[in-house]
């Protein structure tokens, strides 16, 4: 270390031991680089200087040695007399000591740490010892995280989307954001201090959860969940919930942060988008199952109208013949329950020849009333119609045998007897509704029997699924229910609770006035004629042929479109009986279109057992379902011509048929034996 101070030459001399200390303290101080280490005498004159200082300040020993350390000070300290005042501090208490800005040589500043202290020799004061430290780095380094602490807080504070807050180690709120006001609805003042239990339900607190919920993020460092959680207000909300435990240096738990967020709007539009997706899933399915049971009743129908086609034939040959009358009706049985099976496959599938007609509910449902209770036993049947009750338009047959079918079904869920009621009344559904919004008929059917699992309740309506025994159910009951409501134009539902009961009710479009206007009386069979049957298979051609010439029709037969123009053209013709699906370029339906622009006086009559072009038919041609049997067929043959002869007659008046027939809506077939 550089000093002024020199020693008298009469100075006591001092021990080699004292001198070899003093010397390597000497060589200690000047060897320090990371503090400025530097004696002031009593004025604030700066007396020697070490490495540190001359690292740390700039300046060499000779550069500053005699300068007042004033010069370290920036100008606006000098001004006010700072260096003067520190000096004073030390004198006065023994110590000075700082934290404030230094300046180098350079003119660039620094963060110092400073200490001066006072130096006394046999109590007399001879000067200062000051110490300096550059704590730039550190002082930045601080600055920095108190900033990044202070934006922190701002940031969690005013967070309004989130509850950020803080637990003690037994749970309760040590702290509270924005967010969880919003959230949850307390302030500050109300929260803190509070236990974050209140924030769960009555039965989460009586079960616990709480204190499961700090457990497990103590033991596993983290709990996350989703579930209701309780406002202020006391109404509820979904919650998305994380607790994570707070440790300190030394590892011990300080508390716990909590994140809370509401997430009930996302968990309903997730719900609502599930909802859809099984909407389109069983829409889909439904769909799939409906193409393949429609494609399978086609190929039965055909099968069928052979069968129930010779039966009057067969029973004409073993008249008189007991077994053989016994046989002949078993089979036509048989074949009646085959159509009815294939019907209600057609009508799940919803692609069922329909004849909807605009009905009264009230009428419709009376009309049947003995029907629904014969079967019933000790159930007791109520039935309550409102009044004023719209009209609906639907197959008359399918909804009776639809009401069949629930009424059954009823009565089976009710082993030990019960009530079923059948209700009726006017109901608007709005927007969001399952169908297009508008005026429909609810029809219910509600019974007080065992009920139906949700498993189960989730299946009711595919066909072929039965909960019955063996041998006492075909499983399309609700199947044939489902798809005649939904191709009425309405949709069905099911609620159903253990113990207590079902409840199914169907909405049904209300008839609008054309639909009434356009309803149409029967006609009464009557007439007779050349008919034209186009039909490729053989075996359902005879069949047909049958029943033609026992209503007293003459018959000819094309097996396909080509042959059945030529016929036309070649021969009088008094009216076309052509099925729909054929072999070959044209179709039924399309040979119907190309006849009725040659001929369109001529009247056409379309069969078949299912067919997807049937639905493009329906607008412009009359279509009997197979298999049908002699009277369904006189009865739609009849219609047909009348039909005919009323466009005759506004067009032409009563002409006679161009082509030489008899006069056409003037048949007299012969009546079914």
């Amino acid at each position: 270390m550089t000093t002024r101070i020199e020693k008298s030459a009469n100075s006591e001399p001092a021990s080699r031991e004292l001198f070899e200390s003093e010397r390597s303290f000497r060589l200690l101080v000047e060897g320090v680089v990371d503090y400025a280490i530097f004696m002031l005498d009593p004025n604030g004159i700066i007396a020697n200087w070490n490495a540190g200082a001359q690292r740390i300040k700039g300046y060499a020993a000779d550069e500053v040695i005699g300068q007042h350390f004033s010069i370290f000070y920036p100008p606006e300290d000098r001004a006010v007399g700072l260096p003067a005042q520190a000096l004073e501090t030390a004198r006065r208490e023994g110590k000075f000591s700082a934290q404030c800005a230094r300046m180098r040589k350079d003119g660039g500043r620094f963060f110092a740490s400073v200490v001066i202290d006072p130096l006394y020799e046999e109590g007399s004061l001879v000067g200062f010892a000051s110490i300096t430290r550059d704590i730039t780095e550190r002082e930045t380094a601080q600055n920095a995280l108190q900033q990044s602490e202070r934006d922190f807080r701002l940031l969690v504070s005013n967070v309004t989307d989130y509850a950020l807050y803080m637990l003690d180690p037994e749970g309760r709120v040590s702290s509270w954001n924005a967010g969880g006001e919003r959230i949850k609805g307390y302030t500050a003042s109300e929260i803190i201090g509070q236990n974050f239990s209140r924030f769960y339900t009555e039965p989460d607190r009586a079960a616990g959860r709480p204190a499961r919920a700090l457990r497990i993020a103590r033991e596993a460092g983290r709990y996350e969940e989703e579930g209701w959680r309780v406002r202020k207000d006391g109404s509820f909300f979904w919650a998305s919930v994380i607790i994570d435990p707070i440790r300190g240096d030394d590892g011990e738990l300080v508390g716990y942060a909590k994140i809370t967020r509401d997430i009930t709007e996302r968990r309903e539009t997730q719900a609502a988008l599930e909802r859809v997706q099984r909407q389109l899933a069983e829409s889909q399915k439904m769909d799939a199952l409906g193409q393949l049971t429609g494609g399978i009743a086609h190929d039965f129908n055909n099968l069928l109208m052979v069968v129930s086609g010779h039966i009057l034939t067969l029973k004409k040959l073993v008249a008189g013949d007991q077994r053989g009358t016994r046989a002949a009706l078993a089979i036509e049985h048989a074949a009646e329950r085959g159509a009815t099976l294939t019907a209600q496959l057609l009508t799940f599938s919803r692609r069922q020849q329909l004849d909807p007609r605009p009905i009264d509910l009230r009428a419709q449902i009376d009309s049947i009333h003995e029907v629904l209770i014969s079967g019933l036993g000790n159930i007791e049947l109520r039935i309550d119609i409102a009044p004023d009750l719209w009209p609906v338009t639907v197959d008359v047959g399918e909804f009776e045998i639809a009401l069949v079918n629930l009424t059954i079904n009823a009565r089976d869920a009710m082993p030990r007897g019960g009530v079923i009621t059948i209700s009726a009344k006017n109901s608007a559904l709005g927007e969001g509704a399952v169908v297009e919004a508008g005026d429909y008929v609810e029809i219910t059917i509600q019974d007080t029997g065992v009920g139906i699992p949700d498993d189960i309740l989730a299946r009711v309506f595919d066909p072929f699924f039965t909960t019955k025994p063996i041998g006492k159910g075909t499983g399309l009951g609700l199947s044939q229910v489902h798809g005649f409501v939904h191709q009425a134009g309405g949709t069905v539902k099911i609620a159903s609770t253990l113990g207590s009961g079902t409840i199914l009710t169907i909405y049904l479009p209300r008839a609008t006035a054309q639909t009434i206007a356009a309803a149409k009386t029967r006609t009464e069979p009557g007439g007779n004629g050349t008919v034209l049957l186009v039909e490729d298979n053989p075996d359902v051609a005879s069949a047909s042929v049958g029943l033609l010439e026992q209503l007293g029709y003459s018959v000819r037969w094309a097996l396909d479109a080509e042959t059945a123009l030529r016929e036309i053209d070649d021969n009088g013709i008094d009216l076309v009986f052509s099925d729909i699906v054929m072999p070959g370029r044209i179709d039924g339906l399309a040979l119907a279109r190309v006849i009725r622009q040659k001929h369109p006086l001529l009247p056409i009559l379309l069969t078949t057992g299912y067919s997807e072009a049937r639905r493009n038919a329906r607008a412009d041609f009359p279509i009997l379902r197979k298999p049908y049997r002699v009277h369904e067929l006189s009865q739609a043959l009849a219609e047909l011509t009348q039909e005919a002869a009323d466009q005759e007659s506004a067009d032409r008046g009563l002409a006679t048929s161009p082509q030489g027939g008899a006069p056409r809506g003037t048949f007299t077939p012969a009546r079914d034996e």
